[in-house]
This record gives C-alpha cells, structure tokens and sequence, in this order.
C-alpha cells in the first residue's frame, strides 16, 4: 500500500497517523529525501530505510498520536558510528532530516435534508476539511448534477438516500454532530427521537422556530425522554448576530456557529 492509500485509508477509518518524509539527506543514508512513510498506532505503511533511523522515527511518531493535534515538526538523525541511540548504531555516515505531519481524525457533520438551505449549508461546510454526511429521504435532491457544486472542496462528501432518514444515524461516525432540517416535521420530529436515544453522536441541531421546538420538546416528554436528554437538542440554530431568512443567510448562521462547536470539540 502507498503511502497515499495509506493516508487515505486512516481517514476513512478515522483513525489518527502521522505522515514522516524524509525532507533532507546530508552524506550517505539508506533512502533518499521524498521518501514518506505512514505510521499509527499499531502498523506502518512503507519505511524511510530501516535501522536506528526508522526506529527513532517511529518512537517519535507515535509519541504525537498521544499528543493534542499540533503543527508539523522536524528532527534531524545523525547516522554515525558515534551516534548510539537506545536502537543501536548506523553508520551510513551521513545525516537526514525528518518531517513529521500529524493526521488527525477530522471532524464528522451530517446534514439531514437536502432542500434549499441544506444544500447552501453543504456549499460552506464542503470549504473546510471534515467528513460531510448528506441525508435525504428524496433520491433527486441527492443526485450527482446537484451535488457537484461540492466537488472542489477538501470535504469528504458521503451520499445517504435513506427513505426512512433515522437510520443513517447508525451509520455516520462517533462524534459526528447532526443537524435536522427536512422538508417535513414528521421526519424532523422522528429524527429528534432516534438522535437521543443514538449515543454516539456529538451535537445535536434542530432547525425551525422556538414554537416549533415547544412542541417537539413536549412529544419527546410523551416519547419517554427526559429533560436533561432533550436538552441534548439545539433549537432553534444558528447565531442571532447573523439576521435573514433566504436560505443562503440562514445557512451562513447555521455554519458559523457549528464550526465554532466543531473548533472548540477539536481543540478540548
């Protein structure tokens, strides 16, 4: 496996790496500078030439994986005779620079219902990097010709055509933060009930007005819930610093405010 695919394949198993490539070769040494290989907790894609190099390098990699996300960094390995680490020597003589990019785990939205203001939303969410779940009981609203407006983003964008929505909740990964906004409230509603009793999720947000949250709050009482579970719900969304009902603006309000929770969630 390259290391692309290697990279790649973390990200889709949501699982933390660290990409080392060898940025400078000074003298003689086993691989030359370019040469990348991807490290995780348990396994190793490709090497950067074996020996004290490797291995020093590996010590270092997963040393950040029990870190906090952080910037890339760099560490220069001499591979002298005199050089003796706890792996030995390497006597290549020469020297080589190592940079090490962590991957971290992005974070997961999913957007149920694809109308008007679900798709403005895909537009601005597709512009950062995370894993962008698109849900919709309505086969059209989630055809290819609709979607491609989302292509060029660094999103990793997942099609859901679920007739019955609340099931893609099993689906989408742990941490992944929700919003609810279909074309129909019975759905939204459904939806509501099937978030609270999904513990994996991360935040939870309902779209609509504080009337229309009351009475959802009440059929969630009826459905068995109580307070502090509700409360896990957000309602109504958005941020009030940012006015307007078109569905652009509404979705420009609905964004800001998730990604300063999905900053926050990354960042703690």
């Amino acid at each position: 496996m390259n290391w692309v695919t290697a990279v790649q394949r973390l990200r889709r198993e949501r699982r933390p790496g660290v990409l080392v490539t060898i940025t400078d070769v000074r003298g003689h040494a086993p691989r030359e500078a370019g040469t990348k290989m991807v490290v995780s907790e348990a396994e190793v894609w490709g090497t950067i030439g074996g020996g004290n190099l490797e291995e020093t390098a590996l010590d270092r990699a997963r040393s950040l994986l029990d870190a906090p996300p952080d910037e890339p960094s760099s560490v220069t390995v001499s591979l002298s005779d005199k050089a003796r680490t706890e792996h030995g020597r390497q006597c290549c003589g020469g020297e080589v620079t190592l940079l090490f990019e962590p991957l971290a785990v992005v974070p997961a939205v999913a957007i149920f219902g694809m109308g008007h203001v679900g798709l403005e939303l895909a537009r601005i969410l597709s512009r950062h990097d995370l894993d962008l779940h698109l849900v919709d009981s309505r086969k059209s609203y989630l055809a290819a010709d609709r979607l491609a407006c989302l292509e060029d983003g660094p999103a990793e964008v997942l099609v859901h055509h679920s007739p019955v929505p609340e099931l893609a909740l099993g689906e989408v990964p742990s941490g992944t933060h929700v919003l609810i906004l279909t074309h129909d409230h019975a759905e939204d509603f459904a939806l509501c009930d099937a978030a609270l009793r999904t513990a994996h999720l991360g935040s939870i947000g309902l779209i609509g007005s504080a009337a229309k949250w009351r009475r959802f709050q009440q059929g969630l009482r009826v459905e068995g819930h109580d307070e502090a579970t509700i409360a896990r719900i957000q309602s109504p969304i958005g941020t009030p610093e940012i006015p307007g009902k078109d569905p652009a603006m509404i979705a420009l309000s609905v964004a800001t405010q998730l990604l300063s929770t999905v900053r926050v969630a990354v960042e703690s």
